[in-house]
């Protein structure tokens, strides 16, 4: 599993972890990489060959697809969120994560936003073997985040009443993570957080410093809210992001990459 940077030691409490831990109980070997070791697709190249991996999923379709461009084994892309709301900007990312997208077997989004936003920005891809893709259909749905609940509340940074604060640059699976651990969510209105909160509802969003702090006094002042939301985010995240779902489809992909895997092999 290729990750990108910035999970340092807490990656295996996260979402590669999580991932790592689903296949390794279907008896698969997996092993973690950190994008950021790796300067080339030649370098992945070089680590499939060494350590004789049969598949490869990437997070994150530019960080880690662009290592993934030519890979020896069949693979298959997480969105990371960034990927789709932010790079696709870039005609140069964009070109990239085209072409990753027209190798990768498979393509998983955390939310229904985010599997929208990149079958808007992909339709029509002609792929290999010269056939059109219907990227709406391609693009996999993976019922996620539950977390293990023995994952530690310090992973955040916990303000007033037990709040969580997540910066801009917050994955969505570290809001899933905090509305599992019974932990209320403030957190910047960008597209990838509202795809999971619902403001007032399963969490807060702000724009400025000022509603922010405007946000958290509220919060002080009625903890009847406050317990609401908590309760109300839980509930979704178990309705809609179960472990044993996401499980079972993590474990059914990886099967359709050993199974592209064997048929390559000569």
């Amino acid at each position: 599993i290729l990750y990108p940077p910035g999970g340092g030691p807490v990656a295996r409490l996260g979402s590669p972890g999580r991932i790592q831990d689903h296949l390794q109980a279907a008896g698969h070997l997996c092993i973690l990489k950190d994008t950021s070791d790796y300067e080339s697709p030649l370098a992945i190249s070089k680590l499939i060959s060494s350590e004789k991996l049969e598949a490869a999923l990437g997070i994150h379709l530019f960080k880690a697809g662009r290592l993934l461009q030519g890979s020896p084994v069949p693979f298959g892309i997480i969105f990371g969120g960034t990927d789709v709301n932010e790079d696709p900007k870039s005609e140069e990312k964009f070109q990239i994560m085209e072409k990753v997208l027209d190798e990768a077997r498979f393509a998983v989004s955390f939310t229904e936003a985010m599997k929208e936003a990149a079958a808007t920005y992909w339709v029509g891809i002609v792929s290999l073997p010269n056939r059109q893709h219907n990227w709406a259909e391609f693009l996999q749905r993976a019922g996620k985040n539950a977390y293990k609940r023995e994952m530690s509340q310090n992973f955040y940074t916990s303000v007033i009443c037990e709040a969580s604060v997540l910066p801009d640059v917050s994955p969505v699976f570290s809001v899933l993570q905090a509305m599992d651990l019974n932990v209320l969510v403030l957190a910047r209105d960008i597209p990838g957080n509202a795809a999971v909160i619902a403001h007032q509802t399963t969490g807060l969003l702000y724009t400025t410093p000022k509603e922010f702090v405007q946000l958290a006094k509220t919060l002080m002042k009625d903890p009847v809210l406050y317990r609401e939301i908590v309760r109300k985010a839980h509930e979704y995240v178990l309705k809609y992001h179960s472990w044993e779902k996401e499980r079972k489809v993590y474990q059914n992909l990886v099967l359709r990459l050993h199974e592209c895997s064997c048929t390559n092999q000569p």
